[in-house]
């Protein structure tokens, strides 16, 4: 993405269950405050914004990115994705169900523009929502936004 915020620093899991969207969010989350990249309550957040403002997040078919705004609950910029085992609904009129969530912090109102936009990039690429889905391990999924969102 930029030097600020490297692809190879996202954390990755496959296989996860979840029995909704709030779950699914909760795991992506939970992977980001694993990585030290944002305190507990970053979770919390990302998930009353979508109770709140509805499924903004569901950027792409089966693709879901929530995020809170930078501030003091991110500790560093992080990237945590997750594929889903089933898909779950958020409520998308187009994009649901959903299956691959990327959740990400920012430190500043910046970095967040600067992550949102090169994610939309990488999941326009034909394929890469379907190269995520199937990867079997982490160097693969990322090897799938790499190929659009590039390194520092």
């Amino acid at each position: 993405m930029n030097a600020e915020v490297r692809v190879e620093t996202a954390t990755f899991a496959s296989g996860v269950s979840a029995e909704s969207w709030r779950d699914a969010v909760r795991a992506a989350g939970l992977d980001l405050v694993n990585a030290a990249a944002v305190g507990p309550a970053y979770i919390d957040e990302m998930v009353q914004l979508i109770e709140n403002s509805g499924p903004y997040c569901v950027v792409a078919p089966h693709v879901a990115v929530p995020h809170s705004n930078a501030g003091s609950l991110v500790r560093q910029s992080g990237m945590a994705v997750v594929v889903l085992d089933e898909p779950v609904t958020f409520g998308h009129p187009y994009n649901d169900p959903v299956r691959v969530v990327i959740a990400i912090a920012a430190k500043t109102a910046k970095q967040h523009i600067t992550m949102l936009a090169a994610l939309a990039n990488a999941l326009d690429r034909q394929g890469a929502v379907d190269e995520l889905i199937a990867a079997s391990g982490k160097d693969a999924a990322l090897r799938a936004l790499r190929a659009r969102v590039g390194t520092a």
